[in-house]
């Protein structure tokens, strides 16, 4: 009964958005009707493109400006008399840009707080501010460019391809990003499982400037696994952490709460290349460990979370956290205090903030391509079954992402955990994945492997004490049925097969551990940083 209400649920969800793509899903970044006449506008620009501040440089294949970070452009073709005005209207805007102050934050100018003036400048058409392209800010660091913002205060690649759907409020900007995976799931052995269900969360971004050196920030993150996953969560074979039942779950991936993050933040430039921000977020997530796996462009097309995410990225719902970080440059130093518990059974509440845990997280850019972390932190009684466990995490991650022309774009991330619990001592995890994307085909792959005790893994006393090493090969496809309309939707399907020591066939059985899932991915279409959705009364 349950399974047929999920299904009668997700049918009528996928219906709506199906529906509303066709009839109304409007993408200002990329109107309707217009990618024809790109098409042929990149024909008679055979190829070539430009940086909108530096027409100087020019090359023959997308990319970034290597002086300013920016994202290149078609170059246009132009008649003498065109090709002056647009010379004088590109030195306008840079006087535009050169009268109030520009970020030259690691290679990225972020967007000045006037671009919104741009768009009722004398002979700028919406369908021509593609010129104009450039990077947003982060509604946690103002100095930061969007794109580089993953969960709670961590960062991503610079160059990270950003879903979503962005409004501008006069100064104010919103930017609304999300997905859910209808699926039907099956899992091999004797704790193995079927299922329909449908994994999902939505966010919301919202900033606020305080003159052009100083910045609030709001975020909103909700999910409704609650409904769809139910209490004990999807199947997920060696998977562990939390409880059902005052009981722990094993072999299956708990829901998220309702509300993941309510936060709120304040950032502070002092001069361009230095800037301090506050974070708090009831709930929020501390500064431990890399972006959380729904927010990492290499793991957005896989369903299932990771078997080391209570090694790694477990905290990114915590009930009660204050961040506090100074950025200098490409380099973050943060500290956190936070909530150690783990959310509790009631998955709509809000739990009680205790503040009885601690974390510290040091971040790298060195490139636009690559994002670097290490971190640790004290985790105070993270299980409510276990209220004594005292548990030091450490971290390291590298997120590595190269875009690769138009539409298309390889990202990998490693990430290594180690969790150094009370009575149990060390145990590490390691994580590989990798995806890339072409237009409408998506291809990704993971691979981990994950020490887990025989008490993590819920087995009997005398194995308790034991730990046994497990590991997890993922590959999947996604193909987009609609894609670059505001709203994409993929079908997708993956292959999983898991390996285990022998002595944990008893509890397994003798068949090999796979698990196959299909399923639909639904999110927002590729952001391309350029045209904004403004409020009403706002010229587009």
């Amino acid at each position: 009964m349950q399974q047929k209400r999920i299904f009668i649920l997700i049918s009528a969800i996928v219906l709506a958005i199906s529906t509303s793509a066709k009839v109304g899903a409007i993408d200002l970044n990329r109107p309707h009707g217009e990618q024809e006449h790109e098409h042929e506008q990149e024909k008679d620009n055979r190829q070539k493109y430009t940086c909108p501040m530096h027409p100087e440089i020019i090359m023959d294949h997308p990319g970034n400006c290597p002086k300013c970070g920016m994202k290149l452009v078609l170059k246009k073709k132009a008649t003498n008399a065109k090709a002056k005005n647009d010379a004088r209207e590109s030195r306008d805007i840079q006087k535009m840009y050169a009268n109030h102050e520009m970020h030259q934050h690691h290679g990225d100018e972020t967007m000045p707080r006037e671009s919104h003036q741009m768009h009722s400048m004398q002979g700028h058409e919406p369908h021509d501010m593609s010129h104009m392209q450039m990077s947003m800010q982060s509604s946690v660091d103002l100095t930061d460019p969007m794109s580089r913002e993953g969960s709670g205060t961590s960062w991503l690649p610079d160059s990270s391809p950003m879903y979503g759907k962005m409004f501008m409020f006069g100064d104010d900007m919103l930017v609304l990003h999300g997905a859910i995976f209808p699926r039907y799931t099956y899992v091999s052995t004797q704790r193995g499982d079927d299922r329909i269900d449908a994994p999902n969360w939505i966010m919301g971004m919202y900033s606020h400037p305080l003159g052009d050196s100083a910045q609030l920030g709001g975020r909103l993150m909700m999910s409704l696994d609650p409904l769809t996953e139910g209490g004990r969560g999807y199947p997920l074979l060696f998977q562990s952490g939390e409880s059902w039942h005052d009981q722990p779950l094993h072999d299956r991936q708990h829901p998220h709460d309702l509300f993941d993050e309510l936060s709120i933040s304040y950032s502070q430039k002092f001069e361009d290349s230095l800037s301090a921000y506050l974070y708090f977020g009831y709930p929020g997530e501390p500064a431990l460990g890399p972006p959380t796996f729904m927010h990492r462009p290499s793991a957005m097309d896989d369903p299932d979370a990771p078997l080391g995410h209570h090694w790694q990225d477990s905290t990114h719902v915590t009930f009660g956290v204050a961040t506090g970080g100074l950025v200098w440059r490409n380099i973050k130093v943060e500290g956190s205090v936070f909530t150690g518990r783990e959310p509790d059974e009631d998955r709509y509440n809000f739990d009680e903030p205790r503040f009885d845990s601690y974390s510290g997280r040091i971040s790298w850019n060195p490139t636009q391509n690559l994002a670097l972390q290490v971190s640790y932190g004290y985790i105070k009684s993270p299980e409510a079954l276990e209220p004594d466990l005292k548990r030091h995490r450490t971290t390291a991650s590298a997120i590595y992402n190269l875009p690769l022309g138009n539409d298309s774009n390889w990202s990998n991330t490693f990430v290594w955990g180690q969790n150094h619990d009370t009575g149990e001592g060390k145990t590490q995890s390691f994580l590989v994945e990798s995806n890339y994307q072409r237009g409408r085909d998506t291809v990704y792959a993971r691979w981990e492997r994950v020490e887990k005790s025989g008490h993590e893994l819920v087995l009997d006393p005398p194995d308790e004490s034991r730990i046994f090493p497990v590991s997890g090969y993922t590959i999947g496809y996604v193909r987009d049925l609609s894609h670059g309309n505001g709203l994409d939707i993929g079908l997708g399907t993956q292959f999983t097969i898991n390996d285990r020591p022998d002595r944990l066939d008893r509890y397994y059985g003798d068949d090999l551990g796979y698990a196959f899932e299909f399923f639909l991915r639904i999110r927002p279409s590729l952001h391309s940083h350029g045209v904004h959705e403004h409020a009403a009364g706002t010229e587009k």
